[in-house]
């Protein structure tokens, strides 16, 4: 990967929507040149998908939450339970191993028309291997880098 390629790349993070002649202008390429790249990059993996960015209003107006995730051991067994049941769980729009005091952190998003109580009770509690849970609501967010 040169220098274009990392120009081409920075250029579609921050709008996916470029057209081939929009992208070549902005890195100094033909449309058809900026259009050979981006091929190259998606085949080699370094540009995974694209994505529509939503409103907060198409997503239901939701409130963001963290929680820390303490499980009731470290085995293997329970993690990849945990994990797996996980990435069936709607709410969940971010999960991290973490170090430290707990296992994971999770960011949630609760939609206007949801309760976060039902959230935890229905979902996040019934997830195998949960020792404990520790909420944090958002107040404000200051920066996202849209994802």
């Amino acid at each position: 990967m040169n220098a274009i390629d990392q120009k081409i790349l920075r250029q579609l993070a921050r709008d996916s929507a470029l057209t081939n002649e929009e992208l070549g202008g902005k890195v100094g390429l033909s449309a058809s040149a900026a259009h050979r790249r981006v091929k190259a990059l998606e085949q080699a993996g370094l540009i995974q998908g694209y994505r529509a960015r939503l409103s907060r209003e198409a997503e239901g107006n939701p409130s963001t939450v963290f929680v820390q995730v303490t499980l009731v051991d470290q085995r293997r067994a329970t993690m990849e339970g945990f994990e797996a049941a996980l990435a069936r769980t709607a709410p969940v729009h971010e999960a991290h191993l973490m170090s430290g005091e707990s296992d994971y952190l999770l960011k949630v998003l609760v939609p206007e028309r949801d309760s976060y109580e039902r959230i935890h009770r229905e979902i996040l509690a019934a997830l195998p291997g949960v020792h404990r849970l520790v909420t944090q609501f958002t107040i404000r967010t200051l920066a996202s880098s849209g994802n």
